[in-house]
């Protein structure tokens, strides 16, 4: 993963946008290139903090509505009050089985799934611009035990 390349994107995001490309916004979007799975705000904002960082959690909440903007994070909402986020630069396109016992996110590529999409897309002259497959369950770890 070029981090580089993630920092350009973001600020010829903000320029576009007549933002300015601060030094605490691009410390929200390392902290997010190092993350690992799927996140929140409050989550990411604190470990920050831990780190040393001198962020707002006002940055922290804006600065990831922008890294969502410009296709750097994915934005979803699991069956829970609050949105998780994960970076997606780098990542493939992917979707979810999101276990309602115990909260695990199991992530899954289907080769399958991209074809029906392109195919009903298509039929529908539609363009697509982002997609997800959210399938709410109960995993095998889950059954086992009960």
């Amino acid at each position: 993963m070029d981090i580089q390349a993630a920092h350009d994107i973001l600020t010829r995001h903000l320029k576009n946008g007549k933002q300015r490309a601060t030094p605490e916004r691009h410390a929200v979007l390392d902290a997010v290139l190092q993350s690992q799975g799927h996140f929140d705000a409050e989550g990411l904002y604190y470990r920050m903090l831990s780190n040393g960082s001198k962020v707002s959690k006002a940055t922290v909440y804006n600065t990831l509505d922008l890294l969502q903007e410009c296709g750097l994070v994915s934005k979803y909402r699991f069956a829970e009050n609050t949105s998780r986020y994960e970076k997606a630069f780098g990542r493939p396109h992917h979707h979810h089985l999101i276990c309602l016992e115990c909260g695990d996110i199991i992530e899954f590529v289907s080769d399958k799934l991209e074809r029906l999409q392109q195919d009903v897309c298509s039929e529908k002259r539609f363009i697509a611009h982002n997609s997800t497959l959210q399938v709410f369950g109960t995993c095998m770890k889950c059954r086992k035990a009960e």
